[in-house]
């Protein structure tokens, strides 16, 4: 994949999400380890708020400690004394100590049934951990587990397409039309995510199976279909939101309103038959109407 490797992109979203915990509740120490493909164990990666580089690298077995136990149970574990806790064994009791850890929590990050990282947090003081706290992770836990599977299921497609298509040629014999349909999937998945750095993958593997040298082939297909019948405001509409443009921002351009903007780019969507603004550009290109 060009850019950023798809490991290297987790492995960043991930250390946007443990700075972001430790900031917003105030906790002492955010650390994941991503697990292995079977499953059986997990290697500390990301340290936030580290005393020591005691956990950095360390290796953690299924079962073991209060990580392992939450990856084998996939559900939230939690202590309030860890050095002293029942219910867990103690195989890594030497690198915690060293960071004066009492409270600690562990969260596992999952895409299906498969585990991809287990996240922990932990306090150094009195500051305990409720239910209502892990309540309170679910959505960034689960929005991490979201971007972790476009992620995948990017590159699942880009080695599907790769052997016999290692670049957009007239030779590979794809039609401007199949061409364009893997575009829009690109498309699709990076409608899905928010992450800047993600979408700015996505558009660029967008780019590089985009129709390119059957653009000739394109414009006889444009000239067969019929007229959508966008209005001239929302064509400007989509001009601004292919800049990179919010609802917000399209509306100061334009001087509309938000929620104006909001029903000229509702009601392109369903002209063009996309459901959501990247899928709408990515067609409205397709038919000539935005360059």
């Amino acid at each position: 994949m060009d850019g950023v490797s798809p490991e290297r992109g987790k492995e960043a979203a991930v250390a946007r999400v443990l700075a972001a915990v430790r900031s917003r509740s105030g906790v002492d120490m955010a650390f994941a380890a991503r697990v292995q493909p079977d499953g059986r164990a997990m290697r500390m990666t990301q340290v936030c708020g580290g005393l020591t580089q005691s956990l950095s690298g360390l290796t953690i077995t299924s079962g073991a400690g209060l990580g392992g136990k939450s990856l084998l149970l996939a559900r939230p574990v939690r202590v309030d004394d860890y050095l002293n806790a029942r219910g867990i064994t103690h195989n890594y009791d030497h690198a915690v100590a060293q960071e004066r850890l009492q409270t600690v929590a562990a969260i596992p990050v999952r895409v299906g049934t498969s585990p991809r990282y287990v996240l922990y947090v932990g306090t150094r003081g009195e500051k305990a951990l409720g239910d209502r706290w892990l309540d309170a992770m679910a959505p960034v836990v689960r929005e991490l587990e979201q971007e972790i599977a476009v992620t995948e299921e990017v590159e699942r497609r880009l080695r599907a397409f790769t052997p016999t298509v290692p670049a957009p040629r007239r030779e590979t014999g794809l039609s401007a039309g199949e061409l364009r349909e893997i575009a829009g999937e690109l498309a699709e998945l990076a409608g899905s995510v928010h992450d800047t750095s993600l979408r700015e993958r996505l558009q660029a593997l967008h780019d590089r199976f985009a129709p390119g040298e059957h653009e000739e082939l394109l414009r006889r297909e444009r000239r067969e279909r019929p007229d959508v019948g966008l209005t001239p405001r929302e064509v400007a509409v989509l001009e601004q939101v292919a800049l990179g443009g919010t609802n917000a921002d399209v509306a100061q351009a334009l001087s509309l309103l938000p929620n104006t903007v909001k029903s000229y780019l509702k009601s392109a969507m369903r002209k063009l038959g996309a459901s959501n603004r990247v899928q709408a550009i990515v067609e409205a290109r397709s038919l000539g109407v935005l360059p």
